[in-house]
């Protein structure tokens, strides 16, 4: 199997398990702060075990936490998964992982703001459009009366656009960094599960999640970057957006609203057309790097 194709397994693999993100949580059918205590703390014990057995059967030695923009980025991730599984007990999957969708188009703004990377013509018109359909989507949710799940949802892809943007600012390893990052919910979330109670009536799914999904979806997408151009790979993160409103709609016969699935369906398009652009971009270069070679 030569390096693209592994590649695309590999991404294909982590846009998959991650797609089951939302429904295993669902599954769970507990309280908002006994999910994040078991799903993060799952996720942190699974992300130390996995990273002892590369350092030990492997010579490759990753970075647990590195440096201060680890622990800045690392920031950013923790508080990422309170507000997403926030936004999943407050609104619906779908507004949640369309929303979500949003954050390369955040990544390319905040690239700008303090990177100085001057967005191309597709990026902004790209932006607009995604901004198009996240307001059809959050005005559904005004609507509806699910505007705080609307808000955390966005405030997650703020968040991770914040720690991809100290990734690039840095150039430093953070593979295992959104792993280790989990203990920062777990900690705040058992601080409130000790002050009331431990509520979730199917700990199995959410700690399935938690040690073998989330981990491995997470490994799959951030190895795939080494075989795959940047453009390849984000249309792979597409599989949670498209793939997580199904598994919903067929385990607990979850409907989208109308506005969502407009949005929604703008959000794709656009970004499936970006994505395209993007790798025939990368393609043309690359053609280009082998005629004057």
């Amino acid at each position: 199997m030569n390096d693209h194709k592994k590649g695309l397994v590999l991404t294909t693999i982590g846009g998959l398990a991650l797609s089951f993100d939302v429904p295993l949580v669902r599954l769970g059918h507990g309280e908002l702060w006994s999910t994040i205590a078991l799903r993060s703390t799952v996720t942190f014990a699974a992300s130390l075990l996995l990273w002892f057995v590369i350092r030990r059967f492997s010579s490759a030695r990753p970075p647990l936490m590195p440096g201060k923009a680890g622990l800045l980025a690392g920031l950013c991730y923790g508080l990422s998964t309170m507000t997403f599984l926030g936004a999943v007990f407050h609104t619906a999957t779908a507004n949640v992982v369309f929303i979500v969708a949003f954050t390369p188009m955040f990544a390319a703004l905040l690239g700008w703001l303090f990177l100085r990377e001057t967005p191309s013509i597709s990026t902004l018109v790209t932006m607009l459009l995604m901004l198009t359909g996240v307001g059809l989507i959050v005005s559904g949710g005004m609507a509806g009366g699910h505007f705080l799940g609307d808000a955390l949802a966005a405030l997650t892809s703020l968040l991770l656009a914040g720690a991809i943007t100290i990734g690039r600012a840095t150039r430093i390893e953070m593979g295992f960094v959104p792993l280790v990052a989990t203990a920062l919910p777990a900690l705040v979330s058992l601080f409130f599960v000790t002050a009331n109670s431990f509520s979730v009536e199917a700990p199995f799914w959410v700690a399935f999640d938690g040690a073998v999904m989330i981990p491995l979806a997470f490994w799959c997408l951030a190895t795939g970057p080494r075989y795959l151009s940047g453009p390849e790979v984000g249309m792979f993160y597409l599989l949670e957006t498209i793939l997580a409103p199904i598994w919903v709609w067929m385990i607990f016969s979850e409907v989208p609203a109308a506005r969502t699935l407009l949005g929604g369906a703008i959000l794709i398009l656009a970004l499936i057309g970006y994505s395209a652009w993007q790798m025939r971009r990368v393609e043309r270069m690359r053609t280009a790097t082998c005629q004057t070679s």
